[in-house]
């Protein structure tokens, strides 16, 4: 049995209207390349202006009523994936939950968990403002009597921490709940 030497490519030659041809068409996808790229990069800088809002994607807005959250402690709440700290307060942690080394709010850390508990049940609004450095979201949470970070103090469940009131909400929503923690 003998063998063949394998089939040797020869480059076909292409005439002058192929060659323009393809050298067109390389221009037009550089020209959409180009085009699509700017299209993307006026977006984006209109979005980062604020200028322009794009919707949120499975991630639920302040003019959206959550339900099915839980609460986790006195101040935090899931809501789904997300972990949810509501902003300007700190409430007694759970049995364990406190971290050596920090102090913790004094309190009855079951009364404030059932009293946020309470106050999701129905639903809640929620305004997302930044993330702390544990990846919770800081949010204004409410329901339709008010604020919770409002309601937990007025309770007495929690206490006002100024530093973590992104803009003074808390203070201009409820100032008497404010000073008198």
């Amino acid at each position: 049995m003998t063998f063949r030497k394998p089939f040797k490519a020869v480059p076909i030659k292409l005439g002058e209207y192929q060659l323009a041809k393809e050298r067109r068409a390389r221009r037009r996808s550089l020209f959409v390349a180009v085009g699509l790229l700017a299209g993307a990069g006026v977006v984006g800088g209109l979005v980062g202006a604020g200028l322009v809002g794009l919707p949120s994607i499975g991630v639920p807005t302040l003019d959206d009523r959550v339900s099915g959250c839980t609460a986790t402690d006195g101040d935090t709440i899931r809501c789904g994936n997300e972990r949810i700290r509501l902003v300007g307060i700190d409430a007694p942690e759970l049995p364990g939950h406190c971290r050596e080394g920090r102090k913790c709010m004094p309190g009855d850390p079951f009364a404030a968990t059932n009293s946020l508990r309470a106050a999701i049940a129905n639903g809640v609004h929620i305004e997302r403002i930044t993330r702390d450095r544990y990846g919770r979201i800081i949010a204004a949470v409410s329901n339709n009597n008010g604020d919770l970070s409002c309601m937990q103090l007025r309770k007495g469940h929690a206490v006002y921490v100024s530093r973590w009131d992104n803009d003074d909400g808390v203070a201009r929503t409820c100032p008497d709940q404010v000073r008198a923690s």
